[in-house]
């Protein structure tokens, strides 16, 4: 290479090299490794090369962009820019050639590993690699003289233009191949999925060029809601996200149940298959027809879930998980064929990858939370609860990670609450009640407005999980609940929202007519049973890494970004910790999905990672039982909690006299 051929500088990734006068910006870029996308090949007609060359100084680079460092514009950039419109300043990567020195900046939309910004609590970049991509390719038309049937030549055609292939093809797309190739003089585009492991299958393909785009499904299969994230797989964007109530509730509200549920009915497995089966293919058109895109489209789908989720998704019976050891029929990660989950609403040659799992009681849900927390990169120790009927807890820093679950049931859900429901408009979904008075104002889904602020009309339908948590808390700081979780009458109270309910009592929040939304001693004590489960749990953990406190604490979970940390802590959902402290990742097991989805190094990460995570069993350890115990008071019976106190006052009230002398008269 002669120090005579020009320098190009590509910018931001500041690559620098000489290629010789005359090379188009497409191939110095590829030459130098430089990150510029292109479906075409180089044809000019994706547009997805541009680039936007440098003029004048750059002292920087040592580089003096001359006004002839680049070629003229030609026609196929005029027909281009005439059809579909160049920006100012842009030019086709596969057109431009270099003449003399330039810097050239490779804009964010023309970076193929393009960075994609997740914004929560802590801001993050997903590099862009999915698994399934679009190539366009020229096919070698057939010669009697050289015999090679069409996949061969689409073979040849794709090493040659892409370096990519053999690809293997599935009878269905063999009987497309032929036509597909003939109805645009043998120029297709091809979808073309290649895993992490490297074993690349043909997908779909289209006469001439396809640019409607490939599409994925990230989903957080739970127990009580199917959460679901459809992103374009060129660009990472989030186009359309949906939920559904998972349809396996009927058949038990908890795991267990659940298991039960198939230990006691032949055939009891395969109904509550079938069950999430079609509620998740439901979901697939709906969110779909949502995003206004053919569900065809849909070309890939990543699922993490609890291990029973995990097992009946798959149509495995969960009979094991049931009983110690609590053995997975597979703790490795799962690709196989969508259609093969009964995901028909999806291209028919879709693809399907599940996350590991870490052990019997945590499964692909947990390692999803993991590998969008990645707790091993965290100088402070650092807890990490997912929220969600069954919680799932990590606890790690650099030198180790650990992680549980526990069985809080679906009460943080909004279910088996009175007047619980699920978080949609209508709802009420934050609390505050005035400690002198009493007097309660609320928030609903849908109105960004107080009760109490004027122009408040909203329809209160009931409370999700975020406002009985807000609720609970809000009473136990008003004086309205006592340590032990009792709510104190009427006259004990001064309140006349406090209203009898036999030999209980109940708080009203809100009344329209017949329509009342209250919490009930029976309500109180569901989120009691929840609370007490996910702290033993952390603590569990902590007393493995022998510690009495954690450095940060991570809410994740659906409703994680609207849990307020000051609420979850007067609760004692979570040890005593500087509420600053306290952060929110929403669902991180959903963010997780989606980071596998869109980054095929993710899934190599984590499945070496979830082999190093220690799993603790809550089933089988006798502490757990003392730390739910303790963990039954609000917000605790032993630790005093003294950090949230020293911030946050908690009335000193006991009800159990009064509640002592109804008894007697009862009798």
């Amino acid at each position: 290479m002669s120090n005579a051929d020009p320098l190009v500088v590509f910018t931001p990734s500041g690559k620098r090299g000489r290629v010789p006068a005359g090379t188009t910006v497409l191939a110095a870029a590829r030459k130098l490794g430089v990150d510029l996308d292109s479906v075409c090949g180089g044809r000019g007609i994706c547009s997805k090369c541009q680039v936007a060359p440098g003029k004048g100084s750059f002292p920087k680079h040592n580089v003096t962009v001359s006004a002839d460092a680049l070629s003229d514009w030609n026609a196929v950039e005029a027909r281009y820019d005439d059809k579909r419109g160049l920006k100012p300043g842009r030019r086709l990567g596969c057109q431009a050639q270099i003449r003399a020195d330039i810097v050239i900046d490779i804009p964010p939309e023309s970076q193929v590993h393009r960075q994609v910004v997740r914004k929560d609590a802590a801001e993050r970049e997903i590099a862009m690699d999915p698994a399934t991509r679009l190539h366009f390719v020229e096919v070698e038309e057939p010669d009697m003289h050289q015999p090679a049937g069409d996949l061969e030549r689409l073979n040849r055609a794709l090493l040659d233009q892409w370096g990519v292939g053999p690809v293997a093809a599935s009878l269905p797309l063999l009987s497309k191949l032929q036509s597909a190739l003939r109805r645009d003089r043998f120029r297709v585009t091809v979808a073309i999925h290649e895993d992490h492991r490297g074993r690349p299958r043909l997908i779909d393909l289209w006469p001439g060029l396809y640019e409607d785009g490939l599409y994925g499904l990230a989903v957080d299969l739970g127990s009580t809601t199917i959460a679901a994230h459809l992103c374009d797989l060129d660009t990472g964007r989030v186009v359309a996200s949906s939920g559904i109530m998972n349809p396996q509730i009927r058949f038990g509200e908890d795991l267990m149940s659940r298991v039960s549920y198939s230990m006691m009915n032949e055939g009891g497995a395969a109904e509550m298959t079938a069950a999430v089966r079609e509620a998740m293919d439901t979901l697939a058109r709906g969110i779909a027809t949502e995003a206004g895109i053919d569900a065809a489209a849909i070309v890939e789908t990543v699922v993490v879930g609890n291990p029973v989720m995990h097992h009946l998704f798959l149509g495995i019976d969960p009979v094991e998980l049931g009983q110690a050891p609590f053995a997975l029929a597979t703790s490795d990660a799962i690709d196989c064929a969508a259609a093969d989950l009964g995901l028909s609403a999806l291209n028919p040659a879709a693809r399907a990858y599940i996350l590991p799992c870490i052990a019997g009681h945590v499964g692909a849900d947990a390692a999803a939370v993991a590998l969008s927390e990645e707790p091993w990169t965290r100088q402070d120790l650092t807890l990490i609860v997912d929220v969600g009927t069954n919680a799932e807890i990590l606890l790690g820093d650099r030198s180790r990670v650990l992680a549980c679950s526990s069985p809080t049931g679906p009460a943080f859900e909004g279910a088996q609450i009175s007047s619980g429901q699920r978080a949609a408009p209508g709802a009420i979904e934050a609390v505050r009640i005035d400690p002198a008075t009493k007097a309660p104002r609320f928030r609903v889904i849908g109105d960004a407005r107080w009760s109490d602020e004027p122009g408040f009309d909203a329809e209160v339908t009931g409370i999700c999980g975020s406002g009985i948590i807000e609720a609970v808390a809000e009473m136990r700081m008003a004086g309205i609940l006592d340590a032990s979780g009792l709510i104190g009458s009427a006259e004990q109270v001064g309140s006349d929202r406090i209203e009898a309910e036999g030999r209980t009592h109940a708080f009203v929040l809100h009344r329209a007519g017949d329509r009342v939304v209250s919490v009930t001693q029976g309500d109180i004590r569901a989120i009691q049973l929840a609370k007490s489960a996910l702290y033993a749990g952390a603590r569990l953990l902590m007393d493995e890494r022998g510690v009495d406190r954690v450095d940060r604490v991570v809410l994740a979970g659906a409703f994680g970004a609207h849990i307020s940390p000051r609420h979850a802590m007067v609760l004692g959902m979570i040890p005593d910790a500087p509420l600053d402290r306290v952060t929110s990742a929403g669902n991180a097991a959903g963010t997780g999905a989606r980071i596998a989805l869109l980054n095929r190094a993710a899934r190599a990460e984590i499945e070496a990672r979830v082999r190093d995570i220690h799993k603790v069993e809550t089933a089988v350890e006798p502490r757990f039982q003392e730390h739910f115990v303790a963990a039954n008071a609000l917000p605790h019976a032993t630790d005093p909690f003294s950090i949230l106190r020293a911030g946050t006052p908690l009335p000193n009230v006991s009800f159990k006299r009064g509640e002592e002398r109804a008894r007697r008269r009862r009798r």
